[in-house]
């Protein structure tokens, strides 16, 4: 269990470094084709501060595109003393519930730290879990806040963020000519400009499928979490396989707070699988299911 936990860390480690490699290649790119470093600089501070923008108001904007309403503990006992007694269980300040109406079995955290987090859950998963299930569920989320999950998830999108400038901006460069070292009159040096378009296609993809490793890396970290605070990870499994079963689309679907959810939201068709934010679910279940072996 350990080892799964530590794993999932240090893969998420090394992911973000790498993102950090694009940046870097892309920035240095761009700086020596224009013998300039003002470029790389204001877009890295421009995507600094939309990053931390973000970071103090995405919580509560999911909390309102999802139509999240919070509850106490008399609106639904059941729900509420599970998250109470998971948090307690695991020494994490009891977070903020809320329920939303939708029949689509989900459920998902959020909150940049443990003092200032949210788990919310729908009505479809209440009514298709059993209490062990449940708590399965909500370990996984609490796992989420326990990991900070949310501020890794903010730091990598706003390295998404400084790649997508990046590459923009230096495709205008190369396009407009804007002064390289081989060109410092207008019109565009065709190799820069072939190059330009290369980054400006390739850098944000490659980030897009960095940000959605570092998504599902996340979700075995908060599966392994979960199933360490219950020691039953065969509820958590088993509640999977009835996420996989009963599965359909949020009346309410937001594609940027897909990531957030314990089972994607969106349904994505066999292609776009390879884009999507959560490992495959059965993938997930034998994870679960070997873990329960080692107890």
């Amino acid at each position: 269990m350990y080892r799964a936990i530590r794993k999932n860390k240090v893969n998420t480690v090394l992911i973000i470094l790498l993102f950090l490699g694009i940046i870097g290649g892309l920035g240095a790119l761009a700086g020596y084709v224009y013998n300039s470093w003002t470029i790389v600089i204001i877009t890295i501070v421009v995507a600094t501060v939309y990053a931390l923008i973000q970071y103090f108001a995405a919580s509560s904007q999911a909390l309102m595109v999802s139509g999240a309403h919070e509850i106490r503990k008399s609106d639904n006992p059941r729900l509420y003393r599970i998250v109470e007694n998971l948090s307690i269980t695991t020494g994490t300040p009891m977070p903020k519930v809320y329920i939303i109406d939708d029949p689509a079995p989900n459920a998902f955290a959020t909150g940049r730290d443990p003092q200032h987090a949210s788990v919310a859950a729908t009505t479809g998963l209440l009514d298709i879990m059993t209490d062990s299930e449940l708590e399965g569920v909500m370990a996984h989320e609490l796992g989420h806040v326990r990991n900070y999950d949310i501020r890794v998830s903010m730091i990598v999108f706003g390295l998404v963020v400084a790649i997508g400038f990046l590459a923009d901006m230096f495709l205008r460069f190369a396009w407009f000519g804007g002064g390289n070292r081989n060109n410092n009159g207008g019109g565009g040096n065709p190799i820069v400009m072939v190059i330009g378009i290369a980054a400006m296609i390739i850098a944000p993809l490659l980030a897009t499928l960095i940000q959605l490793a570092v998504s599902r890396q996340r979700e075995y970290l908060a599966d392994a979490t979960g199933a360490l605070t219950t020691r039953h990870p065969d509820a958590l499994a088993s509640a999977l396989e009835k996420l996989a079963a009963y599965g359909r689309p949020m009346r309410r679907q937001n594609s940027s707070m897909a990531h957030l959810w314990i089972a994607d939201p969106l349904k994505p068709g066999a292609i776009a699988r390879l884009f999507a934010t959560h490992p495959p679910i059965p993938d997930r279940v034998a994870r679960l299911r070997r873990i329960g072996g080692g107890f």
